[in-house]
């Protein structure tokens, strides 16, 4: 699988990943995480994509894969607050968010964090707690869970990971 960032001709592909990431989290139990507010966004995305923050994953020549990452000091705000726990190491950091898969490949969630692992050696991510896809993807990839933070999109509380090599 090539990683690469995503290009604004990749949007309506990754709009479609993002549809297909909400109905296949509602099946897994998992209603509340994108579902109510219709997350992400089109204008967060497209924003990403200006940023050169959104990636794609292709397979076979096509996109089957969309995650956001950034590097560096205090980049998710809201991973300043943590309750219930703490960080195990401060200092910059990656985060990855909006991971999600069209469901045509398997070890999607795999590759981008090993990519991002790969450029940076500490990341932090969240999600739900009704996400076990997720908790499990990040438990077998060698996250710790070290707390509880929250985001503003919701007022579901978040379980917060971090990974260190």
């Amino acid at each position: 699988m090539v990683i690469r960032c995503a290009k604004e001709e990749d949007f309506q592909c990754i709009m479609e990943i993002y549809a297909y990431a909400r109905q296949f989290m509602a099946e897994h139990n998992n209603p509340n995480q994108w579902g109510p507010t219709n997350w992400p966004p089109k204008g967060l995305i497209r924003e990403d994509i200006g940023k050169g923050k959104s990636y794609v994953c292709i397979s076979e020549g096509r996109i089957v894969g969309t995650f956001f990452f950034d590097y560096g000091k205090d980049v998710e705000p809201a991973y300043k607050m943590i309750e219930d726990g703490r960080w195990t190491k401060e200092s910059p950091y990656g985060v990855i968010h909006r991971i999600a898969g069209d469901g045509t490949v398997k070890g999607i969630g795999k590759c981008c964090i090993d990519w991002a692992f790969e450029k940076c050696g500490h990341l932090r991510m969240d999600t739900h707690g009704d996400n076990y896809v997720m908790q499990n993807l990040l438990e077998k990839n060698g996250f710790v869970h070290c707390g509880t933070i929250y985001v503003t999109e919701d007022n579901y509380p978040r379980l917060a990971y971090e990974k260190i090599s």
